[in-house]
């Protein structure tokens, strides 16, 4: 992809988290959603690619856009593109911290294609790559990366998902004396927060979704860290579509390269609400200024982008109507 492709995509990003942050803490994530959504799909309009949806909205019958296998942009380029508008839904909803607008673009083939499901996560940064294993006790995991970090095992920051099923790990997690970050949503952003030192936060682990979890091996693959994965089937119809997908084993881990099959990729994040990742869009008097993660996969490059969209100038993603 042509490198100034990055920032148009940013634009994408930034257009929904726009839209989105109107609606924090006004309890509907379903128009929350919605803005995103729209104000995404609006912004594809104006890209210079060929992208088809491979990670999205769900299914065509789910989705009245940004469904599964919907073509976007105006180009030529053909690339594939997973989008998750609005990661955080109930976040916004209740003002809460960790909301993103996600996106990844990766050259046509480059994405897996995960189903909406739940799939296991360990996600870690580039000193820590090559450390990890699913399949062994959360216990040395913790103990593998902490020595590669560098850290005592009580200075090391697990982000895990708040959930019952959870509940083992969170325990053998606590015995050996790791920090341990609860949260309540949206696990894309801790998992790409672990592979940036100075958020504080060492790995992400745990079940959430398939779809945000290939989302979050893109932004790994283009900054160097490391992620092991495997598809958790919750009935016959899951563990059917996976099969469908080529994986005959359940129990096959799928590794970052699994998950990203190219270095040509883009990932970008806007901030909704405030993280550890990225600050909140805030709003003042005569704009409102967002906050971006972008990364490219070919060259490595990291670029914060702080941005003001003035209410005269740019009143469709920043002045909500009704």
């Amino acid at each position: 992809m042509e490198r100034g492709l990055a920032l148009e995509f940013v634009r994408v990003t930034e257009a929904a988290a726009l839209n989105s942050a109107r609606w924090m803490g006004k309890g509907d994530k379903i128009k929350a959603d919605d803005a995103a959504v729209k104000a995404m799909r609006a912004m594809f309009d104006t890209i210079n690619v060929k992208g088809t949806v491979v990670i999205g909205e769900g299914e065509m019958d789910e989705a009245p856009m940004l469904y599964i296998g919907e073509v976007v942009g105006k180009g030529e380029e053909c690339v594939d593109i997973a989008v998750d508008p609005l990661e955080g839904t109930n976040l916004v909803a209740k003002g809460m911290p960790g909301a993103i607008a996600v996106m990844a673009v990766a050259s046509q083939g480059g994405l897996l294609h995960a189903p909406d499901m739940y799939m296991e996560k360990i996600c870690v940064g580039p000193k820590a790559k090559g450390c990890i294993d699913i399949n062994d006790p959360i216990e040395e995991n913790v103990k593998r990366v902490a020595k590669a970090l560098g850290k005592s095992v009580e200075d090391l920051t697990v982000v895990i998902l708040d959930r019952e099923r959870h509940q083992k790990q969170i325990e053998a997690l606590r015995k050996i004396g790791a920090r341990v970050r609860l949260i309540t949503d949206g696990d894309v952003s801790p998992a790409v927060a672990a592979a940036l030192p100075e958020t504080g936060i060492d790995m992400m682990i745990g079940r959430g979704g398939a779809p945000e979890g290939v989302i979050a091996a893109a932004a790994l693959k283009c900054l160097g860290g490391d992620m092991q994965a495997r598809l958790w089937a919750e009935n016959p119809e899951e563990l059917k579509r996976v099969k469908e997908m080529g994986i005959e084993d359940i129990d096959h881990v799928l590794t970052l390269d699994d998950l990203v099959r190219t270095d040509d990729v883009v990932f970008t994040a806007t901030g909704i609400t405030d993280s550890e990742l990225l600050p909140g869009v805030r709003f003042n008097s005569h704009c409102a200024v967002t906050n971006t993660l972008v990364i490219r996969g070919i060259t490595g490059t990291v670029r914060f982008i702080e941005a003001s969209h003035y209410y005269e100038t740019k009143p469709k993603y920043v002045k909500m109507e009704g």
